[in-house]
């Protein structure tokens, strides 16, 4: 039952309505609402990207977004879906999309900041064409972990190591931010592939923004886009099907583990790398 209430959560889209749950923050024109607030558009040139945030801060919850990238060759920019707090102690959680040459895979870039300290990179290559059609990203965030997914199937676990001193994202409320942005300095093999302007304008599209938490400063589920209103997420983990997948994910998609990379970390690797992510 665990399982069908959180997939029917994810397919839940009669509400969703961006005039509603977000505002566009920045871009001069380049974000666009349309569909009468059933889908946004991100746009980006040479002279500046665009970008948007709920309206509502929230602490806990489960995230869906539905997102289709940038066509062609996108190399050099960025397509984001993220939570953040504000300041230098900042929290924040990371979907971000990294644009690449016609025909490469397209990789996207996890990460975790709590207390302002990030460098919890882990990086996927899809298994699929993201420009293509709209796939659903997915965040769910609650006390004791946090689990980002692909079209309901998960990628990554953050688990809450308070216990041995690692912090975790658990007492400053988060907007969901997205964007568009150029990052060819190094979002393309390393910076070694440059944006191609004539190439732009770049759109990214986005639609279906599902929003089941705690919005700040009220009861915990009394604002959810989210018909079925269920609050499953607050304690979710992975079941046995959900580790397995997840096990696929990390064995055959995931190029980059901050976990494995010695050179970066000489002098060892963060406690919780020792532990299981489940």
């Amino acid at each position: 039952m665990l399982l069908l209430s959180i997939l029917m959560a994810s397919l839940a889209t009669t509400s969703a309505d961006f005039y509603r749950d977000a505002e566009i923050n920045w871009g001069d024109g380049r974000g666009k609402i349309i569909e009468g607030g059933r889908a946004l558009t991100l746009s980006l040139d040479q002279y500046s990207g665009s970008g948007f945030q709920s309206k509502n801060e929230y602490l806990f919850g489960r995230f869906d977004m539905q997102l289709k990238l940038v066509p062609g060759n996108s190399a050099g920019t960025v397509t984001t879906f993220f939570l953040s707090s504000q300041g230098a102690g900042h929290d924040e959680i990371d979907f971000e999309f990294l644009g690449n040459a016609t025909g490469e895979p397209y990789t996207v870039h996890t990460n975790v900041y709590a207390q302002g300290k990030g460098n919890k990179e882990q990086q996927f290559q899809l298994w699929f064409d993201p420009t293509a059609t709209f796939h659903t990203y997915s965040i769910v965030w609650n006390q004791q972990r946090i689990i980002f997914m692909v079209d309901n199937i998960p990628i990554r676990v953050f688990n809450n190591y308070e216990s041995i001193g690692i912090p975790f994202p658990k007492n400053q409320p988060m907007r969901v931010y997205c964007s568009l942005w150029n990052a060819d300095d190094w979002a393309t093999q390393g910076g070694r592939v440059k944006t191609d302007w004539t190439k732009a304008p770049f759109v990214a599209s986005y639609r279906n923004f599902n929003i089941n938490g705690c919005v700040s400063g009220s009861t915990c589920g009394s604002q959810s886009t989210d018909s079925f209103n269920t609050q499953a997420w607050k304690t979710q983990g992975l079941d046995a099907n959900g580790r397995n997948r997840l096990r696929w994910v990390q064995q055959k998609y995931m190029v980059y583990n901050y976990c494995n990379d010695r050179p970066r970390f000489p002098q060892g690797f963060s406690e919780e790398c020792k532990r299981s992510i489940f």
